[in-house]
């Protein structure tokens, strides 16, 4: 074994407490112990106050104790400047994993930079109950498993087998701890945000930035202070907070932001709690969301077995949140603030269609009646990385004991997901089951569009509920007329023992069996199970460097080895076809569907097949068909992208507003560049998109002026005009040539720093780092 493997093992190793039961896990700072993170903070943290001369807000304590290179510290311009940054650690899931890994296989590296994890958790389909699915996910998916398996093994990374867990909640449960700093390869990843660390969600390049020690870069996010007064009650949980915020930022309100929450409310949430407003953070945009650390989160590390990161964490407190003249003075130190009473906050439904589409439980039967929402809720679905934690479990418990004793029934099919391991093993869950609930795998499910429904018709409008983040259409589904609605645990809960949308739990009353009018109590629930969480290692395997290749079948139709991207020529850039010009919302769904597409997120080209498909044309107002402009015929978006291709001509993508907005999944980026989509030019983008793009070689522009996006025609060819010129903050002139023989040229705007520029003429971040390093 080599002397890096070596230390890398041996320092996770050492991070290990060994009990009779299981191995705790605790994480430390770029592969030192948690004790020398926390005997440092402090110098670092005064350092910068030395240097910038100002109160610090906590995401500035984070961040700035997490450059790069930390002897050369300086004040960064919010939203403005570009930054170096050297998390602690990077956490993948399965579907994700796979390509970051491909990319790090290339990269020359001998084992990860950062202790790394990957946890197998998307690619569990939901049909028939934990165990079935689960044997079956083995037997599906094996191929895939065995690839992550080997190659965490080989570059001495944590594994997590299929059913140990959603990758948050295990990532909460195990590795988060306040004032750490990590990237995951899913959007997601801000959940750890509950325990005071400033998590943020990347594509596989930046995870393979991190894990071969190179700086990751992050343009300075603005900061969003958003104060809690006041203590939640009855009805009311951690969910409606961040249910309310989607409504009052949108889902691109927070984009290039860290939502920094404080006030004395904040102490009145559970670390769970917490996790779940910092987990929905990605709705909004948000770059990562934190909570000051606070006696809630000592409990939690405790109550996980991490009582001595707990003791640690205690004696430099006061790091761990913002100082006294920030709080004092917040709008002095904040880009923007937002205030929520939890005492008078109600609980919120929020859809159908997006997560911000905000409404008050109250007010809900007026809407459905407005809009004519299908009032029959049919599945009420409880889990996913946001709501599936011991609490919210709990809470859920009491609401169907309540079904018992008051002689109620469930109307609605009701489906669990629970958070881990140790979760589905506590007696909520059992409640649950024994209340006719389908518990279903500690995996993702139908979150992400992993569900087998069955149903009579799958295109028939129907109502759901649940308590999962996102609500794009198809997604759970893959029906686009189901009206998923967002909720808390308890409310999907109540809707699903009403089985009607119209139903306000708060007022309204219920038949039960014996004809009686009753009303549902508010639902209780405690922070951990009485007995403790119970532990177990199955599922958790520790690398050993004994593998040496990690083999994928020449013939295989999930996995393929990567080559990398070749360099545009500045030619590649004149008189491009318009691929397509999309309509309306395009989220990450639009552009590489989850589902059943995910058994090929190893296999760049047989992916590249999903590109675009769920766009609509703004020319016929279909998805999945656009024009050739070769043959004049239309086809699916890849067919169309795969003709040009195969003609040596590059395309362009035209699109509206927050482009790429939802998942962290790269394959939105890495397929148009596998299809040579040279160029997306937007209205905006969302913010890990944008970067993903540029990672990959495509140049990423927005139009200065919006109507321009209303100048291009469908039978345009497109150039770039000046990209001899391409340097920071210097427009760019896209000419457009139509049929008829005009022409038209306006500016577009991008971000390009000068290494991103040097990424795009490398054809690759990947390129660029291999040569740079040489």
């Amino acid at each position: 074994m080599s002397k890096d493997r070596s230390t890398a093992l041996m320092t996770e190793k050492s991070l290990f407490c060994l009990s009779a039961e299981f191995v705790i896990i605790s994480i430390n700072s770029c592969m030192k112990t948690m004790k020398d993170y926390y005997l440092n903070v402090n110098r670092r943290v005064e350092r910068v106050k030395s240097v910038v001369n100002k109160p610090l807000t906590l995401t500035e304590k984070i961040l700035y104790s997490h450059l790069y290179d930390k002897e050369n510290v300086r004040e960064y311009r919010r939203g403005v400047d570009y930054v170096t940054f050297r998390p602690d650690r990077v956490a993948m899931q399965d579907a994700t994993a796979q390509m970051a890994m491909l990319q790090f296989m290339i990269a020359g590296k001998k084992t990860s930079a950062v202790p790394t994890s990957v946890h197998c958790d998307h690619l569990i389909e939901a049909r028939l109950g934990a165990c079935p699915d689960l044997k079956s996910a083995k037997i599906d998916n094996r191929e895939v498993y065995d690839f992550l398996q080997s190659a965490c093994d080989k570059y001495g990374i944590v594994f997590w087998k299929p059913g140990a867990g959603i990758i948050h909640q295990v990532v909460l449960e195990n590795y988060a701890f306040p004032g750490g700093m990590m990237i995951g390869t899913d959007s997601h990843t801000p959940n750890a945000g509950g325990m005071g660390m400033i998590a943020i969600g990347a594509g596989g390049a930046d995870a393979v930035d991190v894990m071969t020690g190179m700086e990751w870069e992050l343009k300075m996010p603005r900061i969003i202070g958003v104060k809690l007064t006041g203590q939640l009650s009855g009805w009311t949980s951690p969910k409606d907070v961040v249910l309310q915020l989607a409504g009052i930022l949108t889902t691109k309100g927070a984009t290039n932001a860290v939502l920094e929450y404080w006030g004395e409310g904040t102490t009145t949430i559970s670390a769970t709690g917490k996790a779940t407003i910092c987990n929905m953070g990605a709705e909004v945009g948000a770059t990562a969301s934190v909570f000051p650390y606070d006696r809630e989160m000592y409990l939690y590390l405790k109550a996980t077995g991490r009582g001595d990161t707990a003791d640690r964490t205690e004696r430099v407190k006061m790091h761990l949140r913002a100082d006294d003249e920030v709080l004092k003075n917040p709008q002095k130190y904040y880009d923007r603030m937002v205030e929520i009473d939890l005492s008078a906050l109600t609980p919120y439904v929020n859809g159908p269609f997006t997560p911000d589409a905000a409404t008050p439980v109250a007010e809900l039967a007026e809407k459905v009646r407005q809009k004519g929402y299908p009032d029959k809720v049919e599945v009420g679905l409880i889990g996913s990385c946001t709501n599936s934690s011991y609490q919210d479990l709990d809470r859920v418990a009491s609401l169907a004991r309540q079904v018992r004793d008051k002689e109620l029934t469930i109307e609605a099919e009701l489906i669990v997901n629970p958070g881990s391991a140790t979760i589905a093993q506590t007696e909520s869950v059992e409640t649950l089951q024994n209340a006719g609930a389908v518990i279903m795998a500690n995996a993702c499910g139908p979150c992400i569009g992993q569900w087998k429904r069955m149903t009579d018709d799958d295109m028939r409008p129907n109502t759901i509920v649940h308590s999962f983040n996102r609500n794009f259409a198809k997604r759970a589904d893959g029906n686009p007329n189901t009206h998923a609605f967002v909720a808390s645990p308890e409310i999907t809960m109540a809707l699903a023992i009403a089985g009607s949308l119209s139903f306000n739990p708060l007022t309204d009353k219920l038949k039960n069996k014996k004809g009686e009018w009753v009303m549902l109590d508010p639902p209780n629930g405690r922070k951990f199970p009485p007995e403790g969480f119970a532990r177990s290692d199955k599922g958790f395997v520790l690398p050993t460097g004994k593998t040496q290749k990690v083999i994928i079948a020449p013939d295989s139709q999930r996995l393929q080895a990567l080559r990398t991207f070749e360099p545009a020529d500045e030619k590649d850039f004149s008189d491009m076809p318009l691929l397509i010009k999309v309509k309306g919302k395009c989220t990450t769904d639009h552009i590489s569907m989850a589902g059943a597409w995910l058994r090929f997120r190893g296999h760049l080209e047989n992916i590249s097949d999903n590109l675009l498909m769920g766009a609509v044309n703004v020319f016929n107002g279909k998805t999945n068909s656009i024009k050739n402009q070769f043959d004049n015929t239309y086809n699916a978006v890849s067919a169309v992208a795969k003709s040009y291709k195969s003609k040596g001509v590059s395309s362009v993508v035209v699109a509206e507003d927050n482009y790429g907005e939802g998942s962290s999944r790269e394959h939105a980026a890495m397929e148009p560049r596998f299809l040579r989509v040279n160029v997306i030019l937007a209205k905006s983008f969302a913010r890990i998109h944008e970067t993903n793009l540029k990672k990959q070689g495509i140049l990423a522009l927005t139009f200065i002026d919006p109507d321009d996006y209303d100048r291009i025609r469908e039978d345009d060819k497109i150039s770039i005009l000046n990209l001899a010129e391409l340097a920071p903050q210097i427009p760019l002139k896209v000419g457009l040539t139509h049929t008829d023989g005009s022409k038209e040229c306006f500016d577009t705007a991008h971000t390009y720093n000068s290494v991103q520029i040097e990424w795009l003429k490398a054809g690759s971040a990947l390129n660029y780092n291999a040569r740079h390093k040489s």
